[in-house]
């Protein structure tokens, strides 16, 4: 069945440099950090109308409270429906005053922040980073400091694969003090929406998570090792669509069967989502004939087959299924 690409969610531009301050005088309502004054300087990131409506290119300033000390919060948003949201990360996403969001974030988690707080795009993709990772850790910390109610939104869960680890150390050096709301990470709600325990009894006995990417980049998994190809073992492999031209030979080689049930999910748990199941030696191609795009969540092992989508490879290559949300899925 042949699925049609869909257009990318976001268009980054490029950042405008912050406006330097108007007078040598520092205005109490404003937070200055070196010789710039902190403000949202950054493009919406967005093509929708109540999205980029909402979204106000200006300088903000928040009345900080002598009685509260200065606090982040690092929420997870889940693999992406907003009905996983924790009833937690509601209420910080409601009460928030500045909302600093990633890529992985969907438009419908959006949808909960108040009219009144101001978005600011910070995410990251392959070639393209709106911000540096310091970059965020300086306005996180500028605005805290400034008195705004800073939520910092994640996609998944902010500790895994998402470098909140990072935030929340650099903050908590500064003498921020950093809340952390968990969100379910994507591994658990993809896993979930396909029907594949990542641990089953007589199955699999262990769940590996991994990141596709290394932290000086490359397509090249050097992570893998034969530990890594255990058939009783399932492997998640968070942002592996590049690499995974690589990593499946590397399995495969280093004993993990060649009819090993696999699936890769694209954008899982929303409108969006798109899935390939195939046994390990043919996901790579089939992902390719797919045209999947990042985000894409990659399960590989027995519990799989478990899945009711599952469709025994020995009938069928393999099984390309459009997202059980869509419309037409409905008729």
């Amino acid at each position: 069945m042949a699925l049609a690409l869909r257009a990318p969610r976001f268009q980054p531009l490029p950042t405008p440099t912050p406006a330097p301050p108007a007078s040598t005088s520092r205005p109490s309502s404003y937070y200055y950090h070196g010789h710039a004054v902190v403000c949202a300087a950054a493009a919406s990131p967005f093509t929708e109308a109540t999205s980029s409506s909402r979204y106000r290119r200006d300088a903000w300033s928040y009345a900080a409270a002598d009685d509260e000390s200065s606090s982040v919060a690092l929420v997870g948003t889940g693999p992406g429906d907003p009905e996983l949201l924790t009833l937690k990360a509601v209420r910080a996403i409601e009460a928030a005053d500045l909302v600093l969001y990633d890529r992985l974030v969907s438009n419908d988690v959006l949808d909960l922040v108040g009219d009144g707080a101001r978005l600011l795009y910070v995410g990251k993709t392959a070639g393209y980073h709106s911000r540096t990772q310091e970059e965020i850790h300086e306005l996180l910390l500028s605005f805290a400091e400034a008195g705004a109610n800073v939520v910092r939104l994640k996609g998944g869960d902010p500790l895994v694969f998402g470098r909140g680890g990072e935030e929340m150390d650099f903050l908590q050096q500064q003498g921020i003090r950093v809340e952390v709301i968990p969100g379910i990470t994507s591994a658990s709600g993809i896993a979930a929406e396909l029907g594949i325990p990542l641990t089953h009894r007589g199955v699999a006995t262990s769940v590996r998570f991994l990141t596709g990417h290394s932290r000086n980049g490359g397509t090249d998994p050097l992570y893998i090792a034969e530990n890594a190809a255990d058939p009783d073992t399932t492997l998640v492999v968070y942002m592996g669509l590049s690499t995974l031209p690589s990593l499946a030979p590397k399995l495969m080689k280093h004993g993990l069967p060649p009819d090993t049930p696999a699936v890769a999910v694209e954008r899982g748990t929303t409108p969006q989502q798109r899935m390939v199941f195939a046994m390990l030696k043919d996901l790579v191609s089939e992902v390719k004939s797919a045209d999947l795009v990042s985000p894409t969540l990659i399960i590989i092992g027995k519990v799989v087959a478990l899945s009711p989508l599952w469709i025994d490879s020995s009938k069928q290559d393999a099984l390309k299924v459009e997202n059980s949300y869509a419309p037409e899925a409905k008729r």
